[in-house]
């Protein structure tokens, strides 16, 4: 992966309502991963199907975008579900 390429945190809203967190230097890429591979996206996305974006942040480095996922992986259902929601309202 190229140096220069900004991390990102991000989190999927998946078919069963539940919100899986991950980093990547490609969003796009990972979704359509998650969506579609059986070896690249990960084993708790391919049997909830199908997953969509539901939130994402920037990241200047991949130790800084995994710190903040752990931080995120350890907030509550409601805490997520409000960085969710606030994403959405960024983005309209």
């Amino acid at each position: 992966m190229n140096a220069d390429k900004p991390w990102f945190i991000y989190l999927l809203r998946c078919a069963d309502n539940s919100l899986y967190a991950g980093v990547t230097t490609d969003i796009s890429r990972r979704l359509l991963e998650h969506n579609t591979c059986n070896v690249k996206g990960a084993k708790y996305t391919r049997v909830r199907r199908p997953v969509t974006l539901a939130y994402a942040e920037p990241a200047n480095t991949r130790q800084q975008a995994c710190q903040r996922e752990y931080q995120i992986r350890k907030l509550s259902k409601t805490k997520k579900e409000q960085l969710v929601n606030s994403y959405i309202k960024t983005q309209l």
